[in-house]
């Protein structure tokens, strides 16, 4: 959620943080912003919407200086306004961009009202330019002022400083939102990520929680909590890594849809051995075979790939899983024995709630290890272990590739610690690697299906309710298609399993409500037909998502039919899940929505 961007630069930086927020937009927002300093004195120039609005807007009334900060917003205090845009200012001396939410600005808005000050937005980043101000006013230099605001603030945030009079210096500092520090020639970047900074350099190092950074264009000075001098280590960024071009395919979704058997490929590669016999993953420290209980956090479709994996880890190694959403689990405090592996789940690595949740794990459990798509993101750093899922940048919204290597990686983890707890002999371990190796290649067979999708899409678009069945490994993808669904055609809809059918849902079935019914032939698929002919019993409108031995059994009184390739039940829902994307996607583009950067969405949710 929202986006900073900061360049201390050479040429006129305007145009270069527009560019920089552009590669932010992923993030989500609804107003943006940049201020500068040119001939020493603060200017700025904000607009609601999209940053085609900054745009014009700039082309209109340009913004000089070769110093600047740059920020896209989504809303929390206040409506998105040009008022409660970033950057916030106080008088003329101090301009500031903030991720995250400060707790406590209520109380520190009243005591400066109490003293004077006078407020213009709504938000709560307003009282840090305030209370930077009024250190400012006391005589104190900008770094003083902001050392001494930031103990008062209580909540998450990354913040960064620009200052009138100070061409040549910006600050920075993070508690609990991130914040990259960019390294050029004579120049330096302030950035939320690295896609962000990308373009303007391949140096980048990355604040810890509780750094403040003084930044110049030949210095950087990183202070940490307790105000002691400190480096912090300066990564080599690849181009592929922040690689974001859409590639001739009309969205981000889709381009990331298409991209599954290539993703699903790097992760095969990088965790199975050459010869398909052992998993590569290197946990020689984390004494698997002694887990006795399995601990799964996450949020949204990361929830959604532990709820799958439950099935996996008991299945395979016959430990006891829980599966926690991440902000009921940070609140709840559950009890952890030291015998219990905490596994937590993130896409950008970054995810507030899941964060906190780690940090609490951290605590109590035997050994913290982390599945993220972003090596060097806060949850990765902070875990006893962090698996990459190799996915690569993921630019829309909402989660297509990241979900499917997250699905893989968490596979092959359970399949390592079943062979650890010596639950699998070598050749039951070798055919299930195997039959993970396939996975691309039907992927690539149901990707060749996507113009049938398409066309059943296209009578979805009209909908305004529909469900989705499934049972076993194939519940959790039902929650995962109604998501999906919902967030970027904004049409109501619901995942159940299927055995839950008559305990409520199928008191919405008519010949209005469409049916997803997701039904792989494996032990479970009767039971499932059953469920089916009683949505069809009662005029629902069925889509049945089977392989060809399913179709040729039971398709009779079905709406559609997708037709999937024959593939080992358990590790369906990694082929399974593609479907589930295109009906969601062609439908969104058939209704005309915003499929790429969905309403009130944001791809890094960095606040509670």
């Amino acid at each position: 959620m929202c986006g900073i961007v900061g360049i201390l630069g050479k040429n006129e930086v305007s145009p270069l943080i527009l560019e920089s927020l552009k590669r932010l937009e992923y993030r989500g927002y609804d107003s943006a912003g940049i201020a500068t300093v040119n001939l020493g004195k603060l200017d700025r120039r904000r607009s609601v919407g999209k940053l085609l609005n900054l745009s014009d807007h700039l082309v209109s009334n340009p913004l000089s200086g070769k110093s600047g900060i740059g920020h896209t917003r989504w809303a929390t205090h206040g409506a998105p306004t040009i008022v409660n845009s970033h950057p916030h200012q106080s008088g003329t001396s101090v301009a500031v961009v903030h991720n995250g939410i400060i707790e406590n600005f209520n109380d520190l808005k009243s005591k400066l009202i109490a003293k004077g000050a006078n407020f213009e937005s709504e938000t709560d980043t307003e009282v840090i330019a305030h209370l930077v101000h009024k250190f400012l006013e006391s005589g104190m230099h900008p770094t003083d002022a902001v050392k001494e605001t930031l103990p008062l603030l209580q909540g998450a945030f990354a913040l960064c400083f620009l200052f009138s009079g100070e061409p040549d210096l910006m600050i920075a500092a993070r508690q609990g939102s991130p914040l990259a520090i960019g390294y050029g020639n004579d120049e330096m970047f302030i950035g939320s990520d690295a896609i962000a900074l990308s373009p303007l350099t391949n140096k980048i190092s990355y604040l810890e929680e509780g750094d403040c950074a003084v930044i110049q264009r030949h210095s950087v000075k990183i202070f940490d909590q307790s105000d002691n001098l400190v480096e912090r280590k300066i990564n080599k960024i690849k181009p592929d890594q922040t690689r974001s071009s859409k590639d001739g395919f009309k969205h981000f979704m889709l381009k990331e849809i298409f991209e599954q058997p290539e993703a699903l490929s790097r992760v095969i590669t990088k965790y199975i051995s050459a010869d398909g016999k052992s998993i590569t993953i290197k946990c020689s420290e984390m004494d698997l075979d002694k887990i006795e209980k399995i601990t799964m956090v996450a949020c949204g479709t990361a929830y959604l790939a532990c709820a799958t994996a439950k099935y996996w880890f008991e299945k395979f190694a016959r430990i006891p899983v829980e599966v926690d959403i991440a902000s009921e689990f940070r609140y709840r405090e559950p009890p952890l024995t030291k015998d219990t592996l905490a596994i937590f789940v993130s896409q950008s690595g970054e995810t507030a709630d899941t964060l906190a949740a780690l940090r609490y794990a951290k605590i109590h459990a035997k050994k913290v290890i982390s599945i993220v798509n972003v090596s060097e993101s806060s949850i990765a750093r902070e875990s006893d272990l962090a698996i990459p899922i190799l996915a690569g940048p993921e630019i829309s919204v909402a989660s297509t590739k990241g979900f499917t290597n997250q699905l893989a990686v968490l596979a092959i983890l359970a399949l390592k610690i079943a062979a650890e707890q010596n639950q699998l002999s070598s050749p039951q371990l070798q055919t299930y690697l195997a039959n993970l190796r396939y996975l691309p290649s039907l992927q690539n067979d149901v990707l060749d299906a996507s113009p049938k999708i398409e066309k059943i899409s296209r009578k979805l678009s009209k909908i305004t309710n529909m469900l989705f069945l499934g049972r076993g490994v194939m519940h959790p993808l039902a929650l995962e298609g109604a998501l999906k669904l919902k967030e970027i055609s904004y049409i109501h809809a619901e995942g159940f399993a299927s055995g839950e059918l008559k305990h409520g849902p199928i008191a919405l079935i008519d010949n209005k409500v469409p049916v997803v019914v997701i039904a792989p032939t494996n032990d479970l698929f009767e039971k499932t037909i059953s469920n089916m002919h009683e949505v069809m019993a009662r005029d629902g409108k069925v889509i049945f998502v089977t392989d060809r031995e399913g179709s040729e059994v039971a398709s009779k009184g079905s709406w559609e039919i997708i037709e999937m390739p024959k593939i080992t039940h358990l590790f369906a829902p990694i082929v399974y899940a593609i479907p589930m994307q295109l009906l969601a996607y062609y439908t969104a583009v058939t209704k005309g929505t915003d499929v790429d950067q969905p309403r009130n969405l944001a791809k890094s949710v960095t606040v509670e």
